[in-house]
């Protein structure tokens, strides 16, 4: 596999459509710049492979590349196609298949989701970049697919919760497309249960619908807490995926 640059990959952008609500990963790297992108050969290639912080996706033709050339650059959480599946088993003996749950909002709820009012809730800034720098290790994965926790901050995408002058709990765009923005959110443990991360919610599918893009949301069948605020903020399911797990664990 060969590494492409952003400007080859724009070429490639129909690859990516038409756009489905769940892991983006292939158009956020285009959209933000962030990321990997590799091919099987350049020009006419026939498998591409999108990555960003470990969030991969595999495109294209399976038999057009070999299982030992795939795991040159995959690793982590890839969205496929079935058909991958037999490739990816291959080049990965303990692949784990995922299931996963993907939602949408289709308007925002008509309640107001209000944090308790020891909290400040509101978009973050460039400014906010060390209080989302000094978040803790167990959550802080939130910011990795766009980079650093300054281009976050900054590129208008996040809201967060509070507590004083430390920030609690985050909500972000973790994968920008063209028409859907899949919503990652995460709250600190000694601050669960309080209403804080559907505040957050809400406040960033406000922007994304003010974008005239459509939120999205992904999680596990076992994940009853991220399912209570995707209800609690008015997602509804709107189709079953699985996600493959190469070399990782699953969280």
């Amino acid at each position: 596999m060969i590494p492409l640059t952003l400007e080859q990959l724009a070429e490639l952008r129909t690859w990516f459509l038409p756009e489905k609500p769940g892991p983006l990963v292939g158009l956020h790297v285009l959209n933000t710049g962030h990321g990997r992108a590799f091919a099987d050969r350049w020009p006419a290639p026939q498998v591409l492979y999108v990555d960003i912080a470990g969030n991969g996706a595999v495109l294209g033709e399976p038999d057009a590349v070999t299982p030992a050339a795939l795991r040159t650059v995959a690793r982590g959480f890839i969205d496929a196609r079935p058909e991958f599946a037999p490739l990816l088993k291959r080049a990965f003996p303990d692949l784990i298949v995922w299931p996963r749950l993907i939602y949408t909002q289709p308007a925002p709820p008509r309640q107001r989701l209000e944090a308790p009012p020891d909290f400040t809730v509101r978009r973050l800034q460039e400014d906010d970049a060390p209080a989302l720098a000094a978040i803790s290790h167990a959550i802080n994965w939130i910011a990795k697919t766009w980079k650093t926790p300054r281009a976050l901050a900054a590129g208008g995408m996040a809201w967060g919760a509070f507590a004083g002058h430390r920030l609690v709990a985050v909500a972000n765009t973790f994968f920008l497309g063209d028409r859907y923005e899949d919503v990652g959110v995460v709250t600190e443990p000694d601050y669960r249960s309080q209403g804080l991360s559907a505040a957050c919610v809400a406040g960033l599918c406000a922007d994304i619908h003010g974008r005239g893009h459509i939120p999205s949301w992904s999680t596990s069948h076992d994940n009853r807490a991220s399912q209570r605020v995707a209800g609690k903020a008015g997602f509804q399911h709107v189709r079953d995926s699985v996600i493959y797990v190469a070399d990782s664990a699953v969280p």
